[in-house]
């Protein structure tokens, strides 16, 4: 089925509302100015509420679906559909859709 691919300025959020940035992305493509994020780059977490809590909170995630069609650099384009896994705590990630032109599958 197909999503929109997500770019570097995507809004993405762990299930605790901590802020995830990727840390590497494709400048060869880009999506409304923006690069792409494949699906073989993992993300920091900062700011997840767990840590308020006294329990680990989210840190990082890597993710474990992407697109099956849509390629860069021979990794597949990460999609709002998209599950992550967080370490330590195994959730996932949640984009916020940022850009509403461009599917992929």
């Amino acid at each position: 089925m197909a999503g929109f691919i997500l770019h570097s300025g995507a809004t993405v959020t762990c299930m605790h509302g901590g802020q995830a940035q990727p840390l590497t992305v494709s400048p060869r493509v880009k999506v409304m100015g923006q690069p792409v994020v494949m699906q073989t780059g993992s993300y920091t977490i900062a700011g997840c509420s767990l840590a308020a809590s006294g329990s680990p909170p989210c840190v990082s995630a890597q993710w474990t679906s992407g697109a099956t069609r849509v390629f860069s650099n021979g990794a597949p384009l990460l999609l709002q559909d998209s599950q992550a896994m967080c370490t330590p705590t195994g959730t996932g990630l949640t984009p916020v859709p940022s850009q509403t032109r461009v599917t992929a599958n």
